[in-house]
């Protein structure tokens, strides 16, 4: 077993230590973060910028009794800029309160991190431990936060195709706990020789200003940041805040040369307050509005590769007015049917857009000429824990995208029996711009049918009912829109 599997293994049965408080898996790896970021500072020989009495040392030394008091003040004061000054430490502790009410349970926690095996070569790789921590809680938790955590093979074979590059700017406007945004860095990395060829001043856009990012939830940005220390990244443009709030208009998330995101589904609890995401303004559900935004914040010539739902495809009102926006304005030149299974909730329809702006200043009418879609869902297997998705599963895919990241590499249609086929924008066009487009008979069992255990099958019926109201939402939504048009005309 590799140093990051194993410590991932090791860490994780810690958590049988908090069960018994009621602890659940997100708050526990929260619990860790503050813990482990102690630690690592001591293993690294970091500690200078921690307040000497909240050091692991002192920590670790503390008696039974007093442990869990100066616990909670050290989380206290970490997150307090006026007691310390690194930026980083005041974001990742902010508002940082502990789970723990039994100081034994503490103390034990506390042995336990500290008797792990730290060789040097499992500090090199806690960054990917972390990350392994990451994934196993979205594993059992279904969904974390509202949103639906992205399977690293499926971020591996986006970043893969989209080639980021050292010296673009990559944004995530829904950032998660950092997978697309590391995935890049590890993927422009891997491309300079660990940034080695580049010149000092180019390694600090690498790790300062490259990676832009908006998350909107403050325990799951503080994964993230958590996440970005330990791969070595410490960002000035990732913050807490609302994407579809003015924040998202900010100048750093503007003229962006790679977008890569899955933004969270379902609704969003009142439609957007920015001004500048005019079609779908009134829409109180995520996915359009980012999809909107991403348009927007792309730079002539940049890039997208954007995770939806079904309901983007197909959506009649504000809907079809955006799929016409994004083929005016961008080529999309391809869309991958992802199959069932693959996130932590079962049920979930996704696909990926792939699509680059026009290069013109101002948006120009039909960019997209075609439109290359690629099922990967019809016929595909059950996934689930016992047969996990991987990045072997989109060989076929990856062959046939090619090698141009744009999507302008020679390619073939497959014919009704295969899997990649080319829809002109006329072809779209006489479908009432309706993009949920299927040739191949779906014989894939119901997601529903591997369900085994009570928690499963409750998730699935809330998926559902959910997917019910943001469909009524969005119609009643186009319904009073269509009304206000009306009563605008009768005005004018």
């Amino acid at each position: 077993m590799n140093p990051a599997a194993d410590l991932v293994n090791k860490l994780w049965r810690l958590c049988t230590l908090l069960r018994k408080d009621g602890v659940t898996y997100q708050q526990y790896v929260t619990e860790l973060t503050y813990l482990l970021f102690l630690k690592m500072a001591s293993e690294q020989k970091d500690e200078t910028r921690i307040p000497a009495q909240y050091r692991w040392k002192v920590l670790k030394s503390a008696n039974e009794t007093e442990v869990l008091k100066l616990y909670r003040q050290a989380l206290i004061d970490l997150g307090d800029g006026e007691k310390v000054s690194d930026r980083a430490i005041v974001s990742i502790f902010q508002n940082a309160a502990t789970i723990v009410r039994d100081p034994a349970n503490l103390r034990k926690l506390i042995n336990a991190i500290d008797e792990l095996h730290w060789f040097t070569e499992e500090r090199d790789s806690f960054g990917d431990a972390y990350e392994g921590l990451l994934q196993r809680m979205a594993e059992e938790t279904k969904r974390g936060a509202g949103q639906y955590f992205t399977p690293r093979a499926l971020i591996d074979v986006m970043v893969r195709l989209m080639q980021p590059e050292a010296g673009e700017i990559i944004e995530d406007p829904a950032s998660g706990t950092g997978g697309f945004l590391i995935a890049a860095n590890l993927h422009m990395k891997a491309e300079t020789d660990d940034y080695f060829t580049l010149s000092p001043k180019q390694q600090a856009f690498q790790l300062q200003d490259a990676l832009r990012g908006i998350e909107n939830v403050p325990d799951t940005y503080r994964l993230l940041l958590m996440n970005l220390y330990l791969h070595s990244i410490d960002p000035n443009n990732i913050v807490l805040g609302d994407t579809l709030s003015p924040t998202g208009a900010r100048p750093q998330f503007k003229n962006i040369d790679l977008i890569l995101t899955n933004p969270p589904f379902g609704p969003a609890g009142g439609p957007p307050t920015r001004d500048d995401l005019t079609i779908s303004s009134s829409v109180s559900s995520y996915q359009l509005p980012f999809v909107e935004h991403c348009i927007r914040a792309l730079k002539p010539g940049g890039r997208a590769a954007v995770i939806i739902p079904d309901n983007v495809l197909f959506d009649d009102g504000r809907g079809k007015a955006l799929r016409k926006m994004l083929m005016n304005w961008c080529d999309l030149h391809t869309i991958l049917r992802l199959p069932v299974g693959i996130f932590y909730a079962q049920g979930v329809k996704t696909n990926v857009l792939f699509f680059t702006r026009s290069e013109d200043e101002a948006p120009v009418e039909d960019a997209t000429k075609a439109v290359w879609i690629y099922d990967a869902r019809s016929g595909a297997p059950s996934y689930g824990k016992t047969n996990p998705f991987r990045i072997s599963d989109l060989d076929d895919f990856v062959k046939a995208f090619g090698s141009d990241r744009n999507g302008r590499a020679k390619r073939k249609d497959q014919g009704e029996e295969g899997r990649f086929r080319r829809f002109t924008r006329k072809d779209i066009a006489a479908r009432g711009d309706n993009l949920d487009i299927t040739w191949l008979k779906d014989t894939t069992d119901q997601a529903e049918d591997g369900l085994e255990t009570p928690a499963d099958i409750a998730a699935t019926i809330e998926s559902h009912l959910k997917s019910a109201l943001e469909e009524i939402a969005a119609l009643m939504a186009d319904l009073e829109g269509d009304a206000g048009d009306v009563g605008a005309e009768a005005v004018e």
